[in-house]
């Protein structure tokens, strides 16, 4: 049987350096209408402009779609009540918008009709894991075109010379080829002049933060309320869920929150170096802990913690929309029930930290933890709970001392 001709291709289009030479390179290596779909995930960019340069580019049909509110109150907010950290570090600010592209992506390319999707990651990164494993799991008859695996370009170097000489502008250059990610949750860079683990990273590549040592000399406190796990208010305004981390990203970048430098464990196997800039995130990943701790029970929170490694390796690898994430963010939602209240955090030259937490239903009970005198805890007690949970470590003990007799 043979396969179905394409007569019509869905690009996943940013208007950067890779995805407008892909663009090109998907017109004359294909007899087949290009289609551009452009998602605003906060990127800052001028998306008519971008949608402007596709139609220059030869594309009759540009989607651009603001899903800034989507994004964050339906991949981000999940992704945060779960304090989702890869390799301790890593708050997942590239991987958790890929999901969200692909599938609106694929819903695109189903409404017209087309036989393939084709997104603009490289053969050797996470992004083409993340993208095709979105296609497979919500539309899996499209046929996905990867350009990376099959074009003769083998470097950005290349595809800049590629734009050159096919008239494509583009605002990377040879000098700076490293590559950046940004959106409303975080702002990525690498390869380039990062690929020397050594190197510090310049100064002058980061967007949303300031240096810590240039950030105000006097700290700034916030509050942020909080309802079933989920931020709902920072010092008392009420905000919607994408402007709210957008108020934060300004105030946690003014005081140099969130900088990350990781080498990190790729999926397809490799080590790759990646700095991260997410002020926001980091500061509602600290407030959300803290208030944890006050309302969540002991084993309850103990057991959802043994699932965060886990819940961002999914995340990381591409796994969004698989039956693993969806019984874990059950769970881990379950458990963020009675997660309301407010916590404060006080901001200060790079440092997020956590000050003060309260809740209407606190598990924190001052009249059993005080240290002064109180009618509701007997000390007593406490010597037969030792007796039994030392049991197993006495027996083991005597039989030890009973065989190097």
């Amino acid at each position: 049987m043979r396969p179905k001709p394409i007569k019509k291709i869905v690009l996943a289009y940013s208007g950067g350096l890779d995805t407008s030479v892909i663009l090109k390179w998907l017109q004359e290596t294909y007899d087949a209408e290009v289609i551009a779909f452009c998602a605003d995930l906060g990127q800052g960019e001028d998306l008519q402009a971008i949608k402007a340069k596709a139609r220059k580019l030869g594309v009759k049909k540009v989607y651009v779609e603001d899903l800034r509110e989507t994004f964050v109150k339906d991949y981000v907010f999940p992704m945060l009540r779960g304090n989702a950290l890869y390799e301790g570090c890593y708050l997942l600010g590239t991987s958790i918008a890929r999901p969200l592209i692909a599938r609106r992506q694929a819903e695109i390319a189903l409404k017209e009709g087309a036989e393939a999707v084709s997104h603009g990651s490289t053969g050797k990164g996470n992004d083409q894991v993340r993208f095709e494993l979105t296609y497979t799991a919500l539309a899996p008859g499209l046929k996905i075109i990867a350009p990376w695996r099959e074009w003769t370009l083998r470097s950005r170097r290349e595809l800049i010379e590629y734009a050159e000489q096919h008239g494509i502008p583009v605002t990377a250059t040879k000098a700076k080829p490293y590559s950046m990610d940004l959106n409303l949750f975080h702002v990525s860079y690498e390869g380039g002049i990062l690929e020397d683990p050594w190197e510090s990273p310049p100064d002058e590549i980061f967007q949303m933060t300031v240096a810590p040592e240039k950030a105000p000399n006097t700290p700034c406190e916030v509050e942020i309320d909080y309802h079933a796990g989920n931020p709902v208010a920072v010092d008392g305004k009420k905000m919607s869920p994408a402007k709210l981390l957008a108020h934060l990203n300004a105030l946690g970048g003014a005081h140099g929150i969130g900088r990350v430098d990781l080498v990190e464990n790729r999926y397809v196997g490799m080590k790759s170096r990646g700095v991260y800039e997410t002020p926001g995130g980091t500061i509602l990943h600290v407030a959300h802990r803290g208030l944890e701790s006050l309302t969540m029970d002991r084993e309850a929170l103990h057991f959802r913690d043994s699932l965060i490694p886990r819940f961002a390796e999914i995340i990381y690898n591409g796994y969004w929309f698989s039956p693993e994430r969806e019984m874990m963010q059950a769970a881990i939602d379950h458990a963020q029930t009675d997660v309301t209240g407010t916590a404060r955090v006080k901001l200060y030259k790079g440092s997020c930290t956590l000050v003060g937490r309260k809740a209407k239903n606190s598990l924190y009970r001052s009249d059993i933890a005080t240290f002064e005198e109180d009618d509701v805890y007997d000390q007593k007690d406490a010597e037969g709970f030792i007796r039994l949970s030392g049991l197993r470590l006495k027996i083991r003990a005597q039989r030890q001392r009973k065989a190097s007799r």
